[in-house]
This record gives C-alpha cells, sequence and structure tokens, in this order.
C-alpha cells in the first residue's frame, strides 16, 4: 500500500493535475475569504466554507477521476492487479494519496484566517471603535473538521466512479453530477414536510451531518457518519476490482 501511496502522490506532481487542484484551490479559497470576511468587515466565516463546499463539488473529481480510468486506459491496471498487494491496500493508497493533497491544501488555505486574527487584535487595543470581539476559533476548527470529513467522502465517491470507466472526462462529470444531487437534495430536505422522506434523505444527504461542526461542536456521531460513508465506497470499488480479477 505504501509504494501505491508514493506513487499516486508523486504522479499528482509529474503531470499538471496536482499543480492545477492545488493552485485553484488555495486561489479559490483566498478569493472566497477575502469577499466574505474582510471586504465584508465581518468575522463570520459561514458563508465562506459554505462556498467551499459547493466549490468542492468541482474539485474533488480532479483528483479522482485519473485515478483508475487512467490505469484502465493505458492497460496498467492489470499490472496493479497482479502486483505483490492486496486489493484493499491498492484502493487505500490510491484514496489516502488522494486525501493528503486535498488535506494539504485545506490547512494552507487556514493561511487565510491570519488576518481576521491581526485585525481583531489591533480593535481590541482600541485602534477602532467597534464591538466586534475577532473570529471564533472553535467554529473555525470545527467548520474545517467538517470539511476535510465531507472531503474524504466526496474522495471515496469519486474513486469509486473512476474505477467504473475508463475514461477521465466522464468519470469527472458522473461525480460532480453525484456530488451536486448530495449538496442539493441537503438544501431541499428542509422544504419536504413528510418525515420519511426527510429521515431517508438525511442518511443520504452528506450535508445533513456538517450543522453541528458549523457551530463549533465536534460530533462523534456525525464522524461515525462520514467514516461509514468513507468506508462503504472504498469497500464498493474493492469489490469493483475483486470481480474484475477473476473475469
Amino acid at each position: 500500500m505504501l509504494a501505491i501511496y508514493c506513487k499516486e502522490l508523486r504522479s499528482y506532481f509529474i503531470n499538471a493535475v496536482g499543480y492545477v487542484y492545488s493552485g485553484i484551490f488555495l486561489a479559490l479559497a483566498a478569493l472566497l475569504c477575502c469577499f466574505t470576511t474582510l471586504k465584508a468587515s465581518s468575522y463570520g466565516t459561514s458563508t465562506y466554507f459554505t462556498y467551499m463546499i459547493f466549490a468542492l463539488v468541482v474539485l474533488i473529481p480532479l483528483l479522482t477521476m485519473r485515478l483508475f480510468a487512467e490505469e484502465r486506459k493505458l492497460r496498467t491496471e492489470q499490472l496493479l492487479l497482479t502486483a505483490p498487494v492486496t486489493l484493499t491496500g491498492m484502493v487505500l493508497g490510491k484514496f489516502f494519496a488522494a486525501f493528503t493533497l486535498f488535506v494539504s491544501t485545506v490547512l494552507i488555505s487556514c493561511i487565510n484566517f491570519f488576518p481576521l486574527y491581526a485585525i481583531a487584535v489591533v480593535e481590541r487595543n482600541g485602534s477602532y471603535s467597534t464591538t466586534h470581539v475577532g473570529p471564533a476559533t472553535a467554529e473555525i476548527v470545527g467548520r474545517t473538521i467538517g470539511l476535510i470529513l465531507i472531503g474524504a467522502a466526496f474522495i471515496a465517491i469519486g474513486l469509486f466512479i473512476s474505477a467504473l470507466t475508463e475514461n477521465q472526462l466522464s468519470a469527472a462529470v458522473v461525480t460532480i453530477a453525484v456530488l451536486l444531487c448530495t449538496v442539493v437534495l441537503s438544501m431541499a430536505n428542509q422544504y419536504i414536510n413528510v418525515y420519511a422522506i426527510r429521515f431517508v434523505l438525511d442518511w443520504i444527504c452528506i450535508l445533513g451531518r456538517y450543522a453541528n461542526f458549523s457551530y463549533g461542536m465536534f460530533d462523534w456521531s456525525a464522524l461515525l457518519y462520514y467514516i461509514s460513508i468513507t468506508s462503504v465506497f472504498l469497500f464498493l470499488t474493492i469489490r469493483v476490482y475483486d470481480r474484475r480479477r477473476w473475469n
């Protein structure tokens, strides 16, 4: 698994995918933080993280579209299937490579919050007359953790879809469509009056468990939910290759 992990992580920067993803992610995060906090003269980060979740719908497929689709297109997946590594190790190696790059960009983007704390220090020293006391650290940490967990689930979904096709573009488009549905359903679920439908959709909609993190509370049930969603799609990916190996 470690060899596949290192190979995939290195391949992101051998070609342009890693640079394109990192550049777009960090530039978008900086712009969104600027317009939702600094230009808006607000310490609130709710809008910023909401937009970032929508951005993941497009950005995550950049990481996952090539992971298995490229192997099938280049006819190198047989080398993977006959390599001295388990299918679980193969899938987890690719997953953790994408997840490492994703988490790295998320953590680097947290630099955007430093100006908020700098402004808060100036305001506390009495340079400006204001009632603001600074950004809520617990909320920022909670929302960042929630964003990472949602990203992990999105990566697992994208990995599964990539395993079903040899066309990277098709994998990206289908992944975007699926992720967009999960986000839209989460927003529409609150307008449904039938409890049974809401209950079912609540399990399908990945954003349904994000609320507590947005208030700065660590929700163990939400953590278990996101780990479960991630594990389910990783297991499905393993099953796809287990069936393909014996066909």
